[in-house]
This record gives C-alpha cells, sequence and structure tokens, in this order.
C-alpha cells in the first residue's frame, strides 16, 4: 500500500493489476480542494487572483508597436555596457539619456510629473540568513500609458522584453509577495 499526495492509501490488486481505494484507511486530512481555477493548470486554489499583482495590463497593437520600437532602440545599448562590464544604475541611467529619454519624475502622492525613464538597483533577494542585492540596474521605459519597456542588466546577462504596466509598480514587475 501506498499513501497517495491527498492522504488516501492506495492497494494494487496485483491479480487485476489495478489500483483501488481503501476507504476504511482514508485519512483524516481533507484531501485537495476541487476547485480548478480556470486557465491554472497545476497550482493552488486562487493562484491567478493571488498574483494578479504579477500580471501586466494590456497593450494596444499601437502602443505594442512604439513599445518594441524602443525596446529595439535599447538593447544594443544594454548588450554594449554588458560587453563593458558596466551594469550599475548610473552608468545604464547615463547611456540610455543619451538616447533622448528624460527620468521620470513623480510627486508626493506618487503622481507622474513627467519624463518617462526610471532606472533603480536590482530587487533584494533573501539568500541563507540575509537580502542580497545583487550587481546590476532594472529599466523600465513608459512609452504610453499602457506601454512599457522593461529591461535588466546584470553580471549574468541582460533582458529587454515590452509589456504593459504593471498595476501598483508601473513599468518594474513586482518582486513576489506572500
Amino acid at each position: 500500500m501506498s499513501l497517495t499526495a491527498c492522504g488516501e492509501q492506495r492497494g494494487t490488486d496485483v491479480a487485476a493489476n489495478s489500483s483501488t481505494t481503501s476507504p476504511s484507511s482514508s485519512s483524516s486530512s481533507p484531501g485537495a480542494s476541487p476547485y480548478v481555477e480556470p486557465g491554472i493548470v497545476d497550482g493552488a486554489p486562487h493562484h491567478g487572483d493571488n498574483n494578479a499583482y504579477r500580471r501586466s495590463g494590456e497593450m494596444s497593437a499601437a502602443s505594442a508597436k512604439d513599445a518594441q520600437k524602443e525596446a529595439d532602440r535599447i538593447e544594443p545599448v544594454l548588450k554594449r555596457l554588458w560587453g563593458q562590464k558596466k551594469w550599475d544604475p548610473k552608468s545604464v541611467r547615463a547611456a540610455l539619456l543619451e538616447l533622448g529619454y528624460e527620468e521620470e519624475r513623480t510627486g508626493p502622492k506618487g503622481e507622474r510629473l513627467g519624463g518617462t525613464l526610471t532606472v533603480r538597483t536590482m530587487y533584494p533577494r533573501y539568500e541563507i540568513d540575509h537580502n542580497v542585492t545583487p550587481e546590476g540596474a532594472l529599466i523600465g521605459l513608459r512609452v504610453h500609458d499602457d506601454a512599457c519597456v522593461t529591461a535588466f542588466v546584470q553580471k549574468t546577462n541582460i533582458e529587454v522584453r515590452t509589456n504593459g504596466p504593471f498595476m501598483e509598480s508601473g513599468c518594474f514587475e513586482p518582486p513576489y509577495g506572500h
């Protein structure tokens, strides 16, 4: 007999070569939820709802096209910086400002006051017993209200992609929470 992930004991009828569930040996645990969230193949119930803050907004076709044009301008600059081993936010910001972008400015309540470019440090991550902030820069370029270029450059690699803005964090994909 073996225990399933749901806590049921299963036995194998060797003669019939089929699995059977023994009702008299059921566990006190309730088992897996019968609820399966639409669009989620494997995951906890409400996984999509719980991670909605990590989904970017929709882009119009025209905005997506404009965002791709800007991504195509940014990518060679990041590749050049990566080749020069310059991935600190100050160097990345300076190189991207040379393309004619203006730094995004916000007011005291978070309202946007102008500019489209934000370059910041990487998100910290927890390692063993403390947070570590990796070397590198995160880049967010707001192309339109519904379109962004999101990128990063770090010691190991670079990435440039287009996406709609995130609900709470603008062009930057928010880090995982719990």
